[in-house]
């Protein structure tokens, strides 16, 4: 029975000399297009204007909206079309297979988008699901869901939200082909769809908050999923002003079968006992009892003086936003080319930010989350494993050397690694997060690290260069490689450099 991050994490660690091989049931694969045959569906209006601004403007100024005004169904249809499209398609082994603007590990795609709406001009108030492959919304519950929303959030608020969504996870989508190891793909991908919406709503003046505490079994049965097969695992809030009196949770009616048959994406799917045990057991919210002790700190790593990350003065870009999220793609053709000073200073800027983040009830990237870089190929930069502190926007030299290749030969001998500039790594001491936030710690580690993921594929985009994540890796050699405690352990890395023109 798996009852801890760190079991989990050490359950589902790959050994090269322990590695059993399998083959995919093809017969078998999962849709990766949700669908709810017989229920209404409502087209979204097309977009006429897309944003203008850029991404460094997105996550490096402060924002000046005070709160949702307005919110039209076209605006609305904006915001879910630049957190989640179709970008391109190609013909593979006789099938259509269609690209999308948020990153997923083996293009499985197991993240779904649910918005309850209420007030919006031009759609009637109700819960309804992103139906990517129809450019529609289709229609689970209508009317005021947000009362119910608002029972199954921590209270604190002040204010009444109005309009949330909610992002979930299919589970065979990616134990389809990852097996157990499969729970780290469907946080790491919710993360990455979870940022994307966070920088649509801030491209339209709209201030999120980000909830990875609620109430599971509450949210689970307002969508109606089976939670044996998908689950919630972030909730993003609009809030409007406080009511005078707020209205009452409403009682729901159970869902209806249709809603739940619609979380089976095969006609024979397997049930991998660790998932699901492990996102069970992170099911409650546990509260530190005493101070939340800095990640940064505690990975067993030794650090020299830190260095402030400069500005870059312009910014290196080559294209807007939303220019980056449609032409987004895992690309891995890397050169052995310098990476510029200005461009790496780029890109550890968008990872600190300036405190420009949802209003979370904590920043989980200084918390539960540890990021570094292993430096290649990279301007008047030594190679070496560099550690950031986002809070404080510096970085420090923690060991010289170069191992980009050697980070290649530990991440499943993908030798293209070794020609990007540089790698992004994402840590945490495992012990640390079941002993702070219990289980849960795991989602906050991971949803975070995706987060920060699709924010280096965005910004490498905007800039023209190459970006690729991988969260497959030898687990035991990476730890060692980076000089890693015993506790700690690289949940994700994110490949950046020049590519072959």
């Amino acid at each position: 029975m798996t009852k801890s991050a760190s079991q989990y994490h050490r359950q589902t660690s790959y050994d090269r000399h322990d590695m059993k091989g399998h083959g995919l049931d093809w017969p078998n694969q999962p849709d990766v297009f949700k669908r709810y045959p017989g229920l209404k569906t409502v087209p979204l209006p097309e977009v006429t204007a897309w944003p203008q601004k850029n991404l460094s403007f997105l996550i490096c100024e402060r924002s000046q909206a005070e709160g949702p005004t307005n919110v039209t169904f076209e605006k609305l249809a904006r915001i879910i079309r630049l957190t989640h499209s179709l970008t391109a398609k190609a013909r593979m082994s006789g099938t259509e297979f269609y690209y999308r603007s948020v990153a997923s590990a083996g293009a499985l795609y197991p993240f779904e988008l649910y918005v309850a709406a209420h007030g919006i001009a031009g759609l009637d108030d109700g819960l309804y699901h992103q139906s990517i492959g129809l450019e529609a919304l289709t229609a689970l519950r209508s009317g005021n869901m947000l009362p119910n929303v608002s029972d199954a959030l921590p209270a604190g608020k002040d204010g009444s939200p109005v309009l949330v969504f909610f992002l979930t996870s299919i589970f065979f989508r990616s134990s389809w082909k990852y097996r157990d190891r499969a729970y780290r793909y469907h946080l790491l991908d919710t993360g990455h769809l979870a940022e994307n919406l966070l920088l649509a709503l801030r491209a339209q003046d709209l201030p999120p908050t980000l909830h990875y505490d609620f109430d599971d079994e509450k949210v689970n049965g307002l969508l109606g999923v089976d939670p044996c097969r998908e689950v919630c695992l972030a909730v993003v809030c609009l809030w409007g002003k406080k009511a005078s009196s707020q209205e009452a949770p409403g009682s729901l009616k159970a869902p209806a079968k249709t809603l739940m048959d619609a979380s089976q994406v095969s006609a024979r799917e397997v049930d991998y006992a660790p998932i699901r045990e492990v996102h069970t057991a992170s099911s409650g919210v546990v509260a530190p009892t005493q101070g939340v002790p800095k990640m940064l700190h505690n990975l067993g790593l030794k650090t020299g003086p830190g260095q402030e990350i400069s500005r870059p003065d312009p910014w290196p870009e080559v294209m807007n936003y939303a220019e980056a999220v449609f032409k987004r793609r895992s690309r891995r053709n890397f050169v052995q080319t310098e990476l510029s000073v200005t461009r790496l200073a780029a890109l550890l800027k968008l990872l600190c930010g300036t405190g420009h983040e949802p209003e979370d009830a904590r920043l989980f990237e200084k918390e539960a989350l540890c990021v570094g870089f292993l430096s290649g190929n990279v301007q008047d930069l030594n190679p070496g494993l560099y550690v950031l502190d986002l809070e404080q926007g510096a970085m420090a030299l923690s060991s010289q050397g170069f191992m980009i290749d050697k980070m290649a030969h530990v991440c499943l001998d993908q030798a293209w690694l070794a020609n990007s500039a540089l790698h992004f790594v994402f840590l945490t001491n495992l012990t640390l997060l079941d002993e702070t936030w219990g289980p849960r710690g795991y989602r906050y580690a991971m949803l975070t690290a995706g987060r920060l993921g699709q924010r280096i594929y965005l910004g490498a985009t905007a800039m023209g260069i190459g970006c690729c994540g991988i969260g497959a890796f030898y687990d035991d050699e990476a730890a060692q490689l980076l000089g890693l405690n015993e506790q700690t352990r690289l949940l994700y890395l994110v490949a950046v450099g020049p590519l072959k023109r």
